[in-house]
């Protein structure tokens, strides 16, 4: 692989971590109703779903699924099933920042690891993100050192990015107003989540 190919893989991971949407709702929640390790433990976790979909995707189950749009459907219906429970939830309040700020409940690590990894393997939208442009990659790599760089880079690239939000919005000041404002972050994630859940079912 050269490195113009790498430097295009590095920026299309990298635009693909940072496209806002609910892997940064869940880890901006758990950084701010757990602690910072919580909010890394999240983003780590999201980035092993991301490592899963370029390994699909290396070992050519990517064109498994573009043949196979019944099983492309489920998966996107699992998905949006998924984020309109975690919408659902933020609206009541149930399981968003303001719930657990306000019950004092101290959020786990695991708890944190498990949602990052979820919303990560149950987002239709990276899946789409792998299929339609992550493939692309695959192509130019051929040999086992040129596949284990294509699965790492986003793994790396996504882990480190959300590491990078956890801790911005962990620092003093910021978590502080943001805090004052938790019910008001959780009604509007809980909007954009159900939202989310409609366009992929309309669109699946």
């Amino acid at each position: 692989m050269t490195l113009t190919i790498w430097v295009s893989l590095f920026m299309v991971s990298l635009l693909g971590a940072m496209s806002p949407g609910p892997s940064l709702a869940t880890v901006a929640k758990h950084t701010l109703s757990g602690r910072r390790v919580n909010g890394i433990s999240a983003a780590w976790a999201h980035s092993i779903g991301i490592g899963i979909y370029a390994f699909v995707t290396v070992i050519g189950l990517a064109v498994v699924l573009k043949q196979s749009p019944m099983l492309f459907k489920t998966i996107s219906y699992l998905g949006a099933a998924y984020l309109a429970y975690l919408g659902y939830g933020a609206l009541r309040s149930t399981g968003g920042i303001a719930a657990k700020l306000e019950s004092g409940k101290q959020v786990s690590i695991l708890e944190s690891a498990k949602e990052g990894l979820l919303i990560s393997l149950l987002n239709p939208k990276i899946a789409l993100f792998f299929l339609a442009l992550f493939s692309q990659f695959v192509a130019v790599g051929n040999d086992p050192l040129d596949k284990a760089i294509i699965v790492i880079t986003p793994i790396i690239v996504d882990g480190l990015w959300y590491t990078m939000i956890s801790c911005l919005i962990s620092a003093p000041k910021i978590v502080d107003k943001l805090r004052t404002q938790a019910k008001c972050i959780d009604r509007l994630s809980g909007v954009v989540l159900i939202l989310l859940a409609i366009r992929v079912v309309f669109s699946a």
